[in-house]
């Protein structure tokens, strides 16, 4: 491959849902054709670019894009395997969510200004996940939140708003905690480029205790976005927010931009021989427990459907932070593949609940009884994705957690594997309800308002069209974890380079 495009791909995959995005914020409403076009454009071209590079990476290829920002910090783009697992998950699902925001928004106002939005979202997460130090990830990550926050409070509705304030106030509370600890670790060690392994190893015997402060801060700015005990509280008020966006928050952008982060954070910032001379991974890993339990049991009380996919979520990611801080390879694995099984299967969930609450006007899980009768293809999706986040076999959730759980026995943590088990059952508390009353339980009163489309689809094709495609995702990532275009492959592929046990 040349110069040229190993220079300058990485800022190709960014400007791809840019570029289309400022023309969207041009549009007027009326334009609904040259609105869409410049949407699937943006998705297509994002992928073509995102398979190269893929391909690239894996033959050993390394994509590399500066530009001076900051004294002693460059503004860096490197495109590796970590950054192109992120990079896929987020390009991919944007495919199917901008194929069911164009649906659910069918009659919606000011959709100009939603897609304009969204585009700009995307590309801070690509950003994010593409930056090469902690200074262009702290830039991209400021960037995100600043683009969320108009989609957050889209419906201008009183409790949009609220939602909105609630969630800017705690994200920028976050950024100004990761700021602070990136500063203090710049002035430590100027801020090169994420290596593997880490890079703080020669300061150390210097400055352990302001290394461990520097690591509390970016943990806490990062946790907020993550979702980590006690940050959350902005997510379950979010869920206010259109399905899509809800979608947005969970599977595609801002919580895995937070967990993502935590990875870079250990694995190419401290590394895996400092954090266990600095005693950081243990905290780390406890803090992860807790938010695992915590969600699961706020979620069994939750009867609104978005609610408690809101809590699963805060519990479900928080495995992907607790593979990372047990620091053993299968658990790394376990965490990193869990990164896009949660994606897939979080994003069918919150696209399921939007077709029941478009189609049948229903919001609460009691007013899902024989739900399954009438749109039974949305609840087979829904069906699977809950058994994904149990971690029934062959689904994508049991992969992840099978590796997890290996991971917990070889690094001699049986707390963490108890924490798994635990919380193995109590998703299957909070989620087989809401399967049986789909299927078994009779329709008790009409639905709130049941929109009969045409006897040919359960309901809007591009509602069914992205459900239909993330579910298959859940079933065939787990029934060919093994072949080497899986999630998993790749994930092993990242250790076997990128994270480096002695």
């Amino acid at each position: 491959m040349s110069t040229f495009w190993l220079s300058y791909l990485p800022l190709a995959i960014i400007l791809s849902s840019l570029l289309p995005g400022l023309v969207i914020f041009t549009l007027k409403e009326h334009q609904v054709k040259l609105r869409i076009s410049l949407n699937l454009i943006g998705v297509t071209v994002k992928l073509v670019l995102v398979l190269i590079m893929l391909q690239a990476v894996r033959s050993g290829a390394t994509f590399y894009f500066s530009v001076p920002f900051l004294p002693g910090a460059d503004l860096v783009l490197q495109g590796d395997a970590l950054s192109l697992l992120f990079v896929t998950l987020s390009s991919v699902l944007w495919l199917a969510t901008t194929i069911y925001a164009i649906g659910y928004l069918e009659n919606s106002p000011l959709r100009s200004r939603f897609f304009g939005y969204f585009s700009l979202c995307v590309s801070a997460t690509v950003g994010l996940a593409l930056s090469g130090n902690l200074v262009s990830f702290l830039l991209f990550y400021e960037l995100l939140t600043l683009a969320t926050f108009p989609l957050v409070v889209h419906r201008g509705t009183p409790q949009s708003l609220a939602a909105g304030r609630r969630y800017l106030s705690y994200t920028l509370a976050g950024g100004v905690l990761l700021l602070t600890g990136v500063a203090l670790l710049h002035s430590m060690v100027q801020s090169p480029q994420f290596t593997p392994g880490g890079y703080i190893g020669a300061v150390i015997s210097a400055h352990a205790g302001l290394l461990q402060l520097a690591f509390g801060l970016m943990i806490a700015g990062l946790g907020v976005k993550a979702a980590l005990l006690p940050l959350h509280g902005w997510l379950p008020q979010a869920m206010v927010a259109p399905a899509p966006v809800s979608a947005l928050l969970h599977a595609v952008a801002v919580v895995k931009a937070g967990a993502f982060g935590i990875i870079r954070l250990v694995y190419d910032v401290f590394g895996v021989d400092s954090m266990q001379l600095l005693q950081l991974a243990e905290p780390l890993m406890l803090l992860a427990a807790a938010t695992i339990l915590y969600g699961s049991w706020r979620a069994l009380a939750q009867q609104d459907i978005k609610r408690r996919l809101a809590y699963s979520t805060i519990s479900q990611v928080s495995y992907i932070t607790a593979g990372v801080a047990m620091l053993g390879p299968l658990a790394a694995v376990g965490g990193l593949v869990h990164l896009v099984h949660q994606g897939v299967m979080k994003i069918t969930l919150f696209f399921c609940a939007g077709n029941y609450a478009e189609t049948l006007g229903v919001h609460t899980i009691r007013q899902l009884n024989g739900a399954g009768r009438r749109m039974p293809i949305t609840s087979i999706a829904f069906t699977l994705g809950a058994l994904g986040m149990i971690g029934i076999p062959p689904t994508a959730g049991f992969i992840s957690k099978w590796y997890l759980g290996l991971g917990a026995v070889a690094t001699d943590n049986p707390l963490m594997l108890l924490v798994f088990v635990f919380s193995g059952l109590l998703n299957a508390a909070y989620f087989l309800p809401i399967v049986y009353r789909l299927w078994f339980s009779p329709q008790a009163q009409p639905w709130p308002a049941e929109q009969r489309l045409s006897a040919k689809f359960e309901t809007h094709w591009m509602l069914l069209l992205p459900v239909i495609f993330t579910a298959l995702l859940i079933v065939l990532m787990g029934l060919f974890a093994s072949t080497v275009i899986s999630p998993l492959s790749w994930a092993e592929l990242i250790v076997e380079r990128e994270f480096r046990y002695d």
